[in-house]
């Protein structure tokens, strides 16, 4: 029996638009978390479904991350991963990673994939054997993270990094519920995009239902999230930028973006 047989995964509200994740494999026992938004909304879940927590993995080391973090690792003595990056910054990790590092949580090989820009000390994580990513504020459904800590040149090189690194068929998790506002900012940068046209009609009916967006697959992003796009030529022509360089027409949209 695989892994994806034998994995759940649930995902929850915290905070205002913040979400929770939960690995968890029936056969081991093992359960990963993915950042600590809000300790009691773990705890919740946890109690609801009877998981212990095995190991927690940080994506980086903002507030809206980590705040809960060290009163859900006291509570259930989960071993913490996090990027070295920000060791100094979260005194709660037990170990810690730089790109390219592989880490065992119970039956789960992970890879950790260094993915700057929006901080400095981002870490996507990457589970080939359930084809399940969390990008954290890195990628977003249709969009990314700001750039606070990098610059848009580097934002690029991790989105494109991305795209490479992961099979189409990768089911993306990430930090935040944007998608709705993602989706109408997309459709300005690529009107004439059908994919993306359709895939922000649904998204509407989706959120207008209180569901959410999430996860997406990189298939999906890679046909319709102008940050991904930036190195098609349709995308650089409807932008006025025929014959730029793909990091010259991201660094634009990011603007736009930052400005909308």
């Amino acid at each position: 029996m695989s892994l994806s047989d034998t994995t759940e995964i649930h995902q929850f509200a915290c905070l205002d638009d913040n979400f929770g994740v939960l690995i968890h494999d029936r056969e081991s026992g093992t359960t990963v978390a993915v950042d600590v938004p809000d300790a009691a909304a773990y705890e919740a879940v946890l109690a609801e479904t009877g998981w212990k927590l095995s190991h927690i993995l940080i994506t980086h080391h903002h507030w809206d991350h980590v705040q809960g973090l060290g009163e859900l690792k006291t509570k259930t003595g989960a071993v913490v991963i996090g990027p070295e990056r920000s060791r100094q910054k979260i005194s709660e990790l037990d170990r810690t990673v730089e790109d390219g590092d592989d880490v065992l949580c119970g039956p789960y090989e992970v890879k950790a994939i260094a993915t700057p820009g929006h901080t400095l000390d981002q870490i996507s994580w990457y589970i080939p054997s359930i084809k399940v990513a969390h990008t954290g504020d890195t990628l977003f459904a249709l969009g990314c993270g700001r750039v606070f800590e990098g610059d848009k040149e580097m934002m690029w090189a991790s989105l494109s990094h991305l795209m490479h690194r992961l099979p189409d068929d990768t089911t993306i998790y990430c930090g935040h519920e944007y998608t709705e506002a993602n989706a109408k900012f997309a459709v300005t940068i690529e009107p004439g995009n059908e994919a993306l046209q359709a895939r922000a009609k649904e998204i509407a009916d989706i959120r207008a239902l209180g569901k959410p967006t999430l996860p997406t697959t990189m298939a999906a992003e890679k046909a319709t999230n102008p940050f991904l796009r930036a190195g098609e030529a349709s995308v650089a022509d409807a932008l006025g930028m025929a014959g730029q360089p793909a990091e010259a027409v991201f660094a634009e949209i990011r603007t736009r973006k930052d400005n909308a």
